[in-house]
């Protein structure tokens, strides 16, 4: 007999199980007190209300009384909106504002509708549940239409047709589609018609599952416990979907300008010596750096909050040097504590009793890079505290930045993650890791942002993260995880930091040149080009991999990479304008094109051109040996950012692109600011405002502060609005008191008389 060694192609031996659903119906009784509406239903209980005039929460509970209070993702979940409500024999009639909610009493259907278009309908059943408690909400979809959202997800932008389900998960193996859990877990997603858009925020932190693909009219959403919880958002568009969801989950901070810059990190640096020599190239080849990362090698035994002084004998004095040169140093920081009593943070975890428990008292031990570790119970707000307050060892040190990686959490056993079993204590709610497996890495991320920006007083600290849940903006710029150097996680990339961008977080980036595998010159290139423009710019590889900082392929491919760095300091000004902008109204760094062009029908599967900002159109070269390629100009003029050529949009365009060109379009009207060279964010720029000519008038915007404090809270910033018209003569506005404000160098007004 010949062996089998693909088990893939065999028929599957498992006998599937008919699942049965049973429906929640028929409203049994109902309270109205001018602001909710509650009630009993078949099996269960619910509630209704708008928390503002375009965003309503219904919650079902098919097991008991409904748990109205919000999460910590639902941060904006503050108010209910004044209506009124009527009925009859079939149905109830909630009015509130323009909105009228329509609940069939018989069948539990619920729809919204304004001026007597449905804006959102659910699906029959609306709800159901089974035996093993799990939840479904069903709500009709348009089969044509696009659907984005749920954060880093593989594949193309559009999920519509897929089932995509939430548990973070630390994925080593290579990403493909089919990779669907990851590191992040963000229950949201945004329906887009030309005529309008809806999001739906499923705040339920069990293991979720998005089907839409079962039913091409319906999209039914699963949780693995728990209730039906969901903010319904009834927007015009993209924009103002996105703006509700943030207003809800809230918005990015504006981070210190230094964390905007250019970060080199590998997987590791081993010694005080390699860390030196990296920095020393850097300023050799006078390539721009503002980071350098420390990944866990940089400990002792890979205990965090130390650092191994065999290899590191002067890293008080290694940290202050690189301070001296204007380059931040960000470690790594793991949830895992090693279970040694010589350990303080052990000991003291111990002690205190800070530790994820079973329900028996008992401390969860896992094995990570330490050996057998303990894992802080970060739900508890004592904890967080104690775990914020640890950080004093890394900021007194002069450091203002940490990396957490490994808190999905990360386990090394079968289950990839602690006991199910294992007990939280949520300040005296008690959940178990089923439930709140998907909130450790956003509560290990509050802690650590809450401690920095304590221990830093005044001054904006830098947190990134691998795992988290919705509402992680508000503490930590997200990376995108274990990528490879293949061009498909680079293709990949763009709709993974674009649907994090339409799920909130604008903080982002990927891995430049890939993380594990060995890059090519060509690959690492082309990498370079796309990272220059994400919001969160890093280079970072294992250490099994080839090196790729800039030089690792010689002169050529450096002169190329080295421009690119360098340009992304030349759009600083851009770039950190945008941050506030993000900060101001919630939407993205990082932009898909149906966000400014949402009644554009070729913009709703277009996954691989970014806008960053509205005016700024980037098309990267995604395959090797290409030097062409189709772009997709929407409509108004557009010009090209190196040949100032004129193109007209609403049409593709067949654009050449040599290894050394990263094709990239100015809207015409635009008022673009660019900044003077220089070797990081710490130093001085100059300004340069590049005006692409319009008959319809020119615009743009310069936001400017201190890059490190908080004092723009109290209006020590300046916001300069530049405007021109028809005569060509540039006016100025400007908002704020910062007086420190950069010299504008130069003026050009591009494609006049053209």
């Amino acid at each position: 007999m010949l062996e089998t060694t693909s088990y893939a192609i065999l028929p599957s031996k498992v006998n599937r199980k008919v699942e049965v659903r049973h429906a929640v119906t028929s409203v049994n009784s109902y309270k109205w007190d001018g602001k909710v509406l509650t009630g009993t239903l078949s099996k269960g209980t619910f509630c209704i209300y708008f928390i503002n005039d375009k965003t309503m929460r219904l919650i079902v509970n098919p097991f008991g009384e409904v748990d109205t209070a919000a999460s910590i993702a639902a941060a904006g979940d503050t108010e209910r909106m004044s209506g009124t409500l009527e009925e009859n024999d079939r149905s109830l009639y909630l009015q509130i504002g323009e909105n009228e909610v329509i609940i069939e009493k018989e069948s539990f259907r619920l729809s919204v509708k304004k001026e007597g278009e449905v804006l959102f309908q659910t699906d029959t059943p609306a709800v159901a549940y089974n035996s093993e408690k799990h939840v479904y909400f069903s709500i009709k979809k348009n089969p044509d239409s696009p659907i984005y959202g749920l954060g880093e997800k593989s594949g193309f932008i559009n999920k519509n047709g897929s089932k995509i389900s939430n548990w973070n998960t630390d994925v080593y193996a290579p990403h493909n589609k089919d990779t669907v859990e990851l590191y992040q877990t963000i229950p949201f997603v945004l329906m887009h018609e030309t005529t309008k858009s809806t999001g739906i925020y499923f705040d339920n932190t069990f293991r979720t599952e998005f089907d839409m693909q079962s039913k091409t009219d319906q999209l039914t959403i699963m949780a693995e416990g728990g209730q039906v919880n969901t903010y319904i958002m009834l927007g015009q568009d993209v924009k103002e979907v996105i703006t509700l969801y943030t207003r809800l989950t809230g918005k990015t901070p504006l981070p210190p300008k230094w964390s905007l810059g250019y970060h080199q990190s590998r997987y590791s640096y081993t010694s005080q010596d390699e860390v030196k020599d990296i920095v020393t190239r850097f300023k050799d080849f006078e390539i721009p750096l503002d980071c350098v990362f420390l990944d866990i090698h940089y400990m002792d035994g890979f205990r965090v909050f130390t650092f191994d002084e065999d290899k590191f004998p002067q890293y008080k004095e290694l940290i202050k040097e690189l301070a001296r040169e204007n380059i931040d140093v960000v470690p790594i920081v793991d949830p895992g504590i090693k279970k040694d009593v010589d350990y303080p943070v052990y000991y003291e975890g111990m002690k205190k009793g800070y530790f994820s428990k079973y329900l028996s008292g008992e401390v969860y031990y896992g094995e990570v890079w330490p050996g057998i570790s303990a894992f802080p119970d970060f739900f508890n707000s004592q904890v967080q505290e104690w775990w914020g307050e640890l950080h004093r060892f890394y900021t007194d040190l002069g450091i203002r930045g940490i990396w957490n990686d490994m808190n999905e959490p990360s386990v090394f056993n079968e289950s990839k993650t602690m006991d199910l079993d294992v007990i939280h204590n949520a300040d005296g709610k008690e959940i178990t890791h089923r439930e709140g497996h998907n909130l450790y890495g956003l509560y290990m991320s509050k802690a650590t942002f809450e401690g920095l920006q304590k221990l830093l007083g005044n001054g904006r600290p830098f947190s990134l993260t691998r795992a988290g849940y919705a509402g992680v903006q508000r503490y930590s710029a997200v990376w995108t995880g274990d990528n490879r150097s293949h061009w498909e996680h680079l293709e990949m990339s763009l709709p993974m930091i674009m649907n994090l961008g339409l799920s909130g977080v604008a903080f982002t980036g990927a891995d430049v040149g890939g993380f594990s595998s060995d890059t090519t010159p060509e690959l690492l290139i082309r990498w370079t080009q796309v990272g220059a423009f994400m919001p969160y710019f890093r280079n970072h590889s294992v250490q099994d991999s080839i090196y790729q900082e800039p030089w690792a392929f010689g002169m050529e491919t450096l002169a190329s990479v080295k421009k690119y760095i360098e340009l992304r300091y030349r759009f600083m000004p851009y770039l950190y304008s945008l941050f506030h902008e993000t900060e101001k109204t919630g939407l993205p760094i990082v932009r898909p094109l149906v966000m400014e062009y949402p009644n554009d029908p070729e913009t709703f599967q277009c996954s691989d051109q970014i806008l960053v900002g509205g005016q700024l159109l980037v098309a990267p070269i995604l395959r090797p040996g290409q030097s062409h390629r189709s772009v997709y100009l929407p409509e108004g003029t557009w010009y090209d950012f190196w040949t100032r050529e004129k193109y007209e949009g609403g049409k593709y365009h067949l654009i050449v692109a040599d290894l050394d060109t990263l094709p990239i379009f100015i809207k015409a009207g635009t008022i673009l600011p660019l900044g003077s060279a220089v070797k990081n964010t710490k130093e001085k720029q100059d300004i340069e405002l590049q005006i692409y000519h319009s008959e319809n008038g020119m615009m743009g915007y310069l936001y400017e502060d201190d890059g490190y404090s908080y004092d723009y809270h109290d209006g020590e910033f300046s916001l300069s609005t530049f405007k021109m018209g028809e005569d060509l003569e540039l006016r100025t506005e400007r908002e704020g008191f910062y007086t420190e404000v950069a010299s504008i160098k130069n003026i050009e007004i591009i494609g006049l008389n053209k």
